[in-house]
C-alpha cells in the first residue's frame, strides 16, 4: 500500500517494507520511535487517539515532528509544533489544545507563523504576541504593551532578523542607566519572551535577548519615613487634581497593589463593614483579597461615591475607562515634594513599614497587604479581620500623625 502524503484524508494502515503501521494510534515515546523512515521522497504523518489533529511528521531522512494539522476556514493548515526529540508527548498534547482552542475562537494560528516567517517588524511580532499569547494568559498584558511602547519605540519598525544580540546588551545597558536594573531586566525579558514566541510560531532566527545577561537587582526597600510624609502630604494638599490625589492617598492608606486601586469599582466596595473585595480575577495569586478600609480611606470614597456618574472609583480617559499609570502626575507630586526615587508601589511598602513600626506581626502585615505563599496562606487562614483592621487604622494613625495630614483629611471619622 502506497503512501498519498498529499491527501488530507489518509488511510489507516501504510506499510513500509514488510512492516505494518497504524497510521492513528495513541502516542507514546517507544512507539513513536519505532515508526518507520518514509521510501519515496515524501513525509508519512502519524496521527494521535487522543488530541485532535496532533500528528508526527517522519522525513525520509528520519526527522520527526510533532504537528497539528486542521482545516481553518476550509483550509488545510499544517503547524509544526517542534522535533520529536525535544518535547515530550504531554508536551506536544498540551500544545496542540492550546491551538485547537486558538482556531476555535476563530483565530487561524498558521496565518499568525506566516506573518512571523514573512519577515515582521518588531511592532507586528509584538501584537502577534499581545494578541495570541498576553491577552489570552496575562493579567499584566496592559503593562506589557507600556514597557513596549516605552522602551522599544526606536525598533518598531525594524524587521525582527536585523535586531543582534549587541543591539539588546546596548539598549539593556542604557535602560539600567536611565531608568534602573529592575526595568532594563523587564524589558529584557519581554522581548526575550517575544522573540521564543517568534520561533515556536516558525520562525528560524536566533533570540537576540537569549544569553543576555541581567543586572543583579537589589530587593528594595523605599519607605517613606516621617520627615518624608509631612513633605508629601503637603505636596498632596495643594495637587489641583482630585481624582489623582484620592487615588495615591487611597493607595497609601490601604496598601493595595496599585494596579487592583486603579481598577477599584463602586460595586467591589462593602460599606457596611468597610471593606473592599478584589476579585480574584484581578487579584495576583488568582485568589479574592479582602482590603479593610480604614476611617480615612472610607471617608475619601464616600465623597468620591457621592459625586460620582461612573462604575470606577477613578474614572480616566484610558481605553479600559479606568486611571491608568499617571506619571506626570506622580512626578509633578514628587517634585513639589522635594522627594526622589520614589515610586507608586513604594506607598504598599509605606504602609507595611508603619505597621511593623507600630508593633504588628509579619502574618498580619502579610494578610494585610494580600501577601500569598503556602506557608503563609495557612497561618493567615486562623486569621480573622478584626486584628488585621486594628493594624491598618494604628499604623495609618502614626502615618497621618507623623505627616501631619490633620489638615489634608480631617478626623476621618
Amino acid at each position: 500500500m502506497s503512501i498519498n502524503n498529499s491527501s488530507p484524508h489518509l488511510p489507516k494502515l501504510t506499510t513500509s517494507g514488510s512492516t505494518l503501521v497504524a497510521r492513528k494510534f495513541n502516542f507514546t515515546r517507544d512507539k513513536i520511535a519505532a515508526l518507520p523512515f518514509p521510501t519515496n521522497g515524501q513525509r508519512a504523518y502519524y496521527y494521535d487517539t487522543k488530541v485532535r489533529g496532533l500528528a508526527v511528521a517522519v522525513s525520509s531522512l528520519g526527522k520527526k515532528s510533532f504537528i497539528l494539522y486542521r482545516k481553518v476556514a476550509g483550509r488545510p493548515e499544517r503547524i509544526t509544533i517542534g522535533p520529536c526529540a525535544d518535547l515530550s508527548i504531554e508536551q506536544a498534547r498540551k500544545r496542540a489544545e492550546q491551538l485547537n482552542s486558538d482556531i476555535a475562537m476563530g483565530e487561524n494560528p498558521a496565518a499568525s507563523r506566516r506573518r512571523i516567517r514573512n519577515e515582521a517588524t518588531l511592532k507586528e511580532l509584538f501584537s502577534a504576541y499581545l494578541e495570541h499569547h498576553a491577552k489570552p494568559h496575562k493579567r499584566t498584558w496592559a503593562d506589557d504593551e507600556s514597557m513596549f511602547n516605552l522602551y522599544f519605540a526606536p525598533w518598531h519598525l525594524r524587521k525582527i532578523s536585523s535586531i543582534r544580540k549587541i543591539d539588546v546588551v546596548t539598549l539593556h545597558a542604557k535602560i539600567g542607566r536611565e531608568r534602573g536594573h529592575y526595568a532594563a531586566n523587564r524589558a529584557k525579558q519581554l522581548l526575550c519572551t517575544m522573540f521564543n514566541k517568534a520561533k515556536e510560531w516558525g520562525w528560524s532566527g536566533e533570540n537576540p535577548a537569549h544569553g543576555v545577561k541581567a543586572f543583579r537587582e537589589e530587593k528594595r526597600e523605599r519607605f517613606m519615613d516621617g520627615d518624608e510624609l509631612r513633605a508629601f502630604f503637603q505636596s498632596l494638599s495643594q495637587e489641583l487634581n482630585e481624582t489623582i490625589r484620592d487615588y495615591i492617598l487611597v493607595s497609601l492608606l490601604t496598601g493595595a497593589r496599585r494596579g487592583n486601586v486603579q481598577a477599584m469599582r463602586w460595586s467591589e466596595i462593602n460599606w457596611e463593614r468597610a471593606l473592599w473585595a478584589i476579585p480574584a480575577a484581578k487579584a495576583k495569586a488568582g485568589e479574592t483579597i479582602n482590603v479593610t478600609l480604614p476611617p480615612y480611606a472610607l471617608r475619601i470614597l464616600e465623597d468620591r461615591k457621592a459625586k460620582s456618574t461612573s462604575e470606577w472609583v477613578f474614572p480616566g480617559r484610558s481605553k479600559p475607562g479606568h486611571l491608568t499609570q499617571p506619571k506626570l502626575a506622580w512626578a509633578r507630586i514628587l517634585k513639589r515634594a522635594g522627594l526622589t526615587d520614589l515610586r507608586v508601589h513604594d506607598l504598599r511598602r509605606t504602609l507595611g513599614s508603619w505597621q511593623a513600626v507600630t508593633g504588628a506581626s509579619l502574618q498580619i502585615i502579610g494578610k494585610s497587604l494580600g501577601h500569598k505563599s503556602l506557608t503563609a496562606t495557612q497561618v493567615y487562614a486562623r486569621l480573622d479581620l478584626d486584628p488585621i483592621r486594628a493594624s491598618v487604622n494604628k499604623a495609618v494613625d502614626a502615618m497621618l500623625l507623623a505627616g501631619n495630614a490633620a489638615g489634608l483629611l480631617g478626623d476621618g471619622k
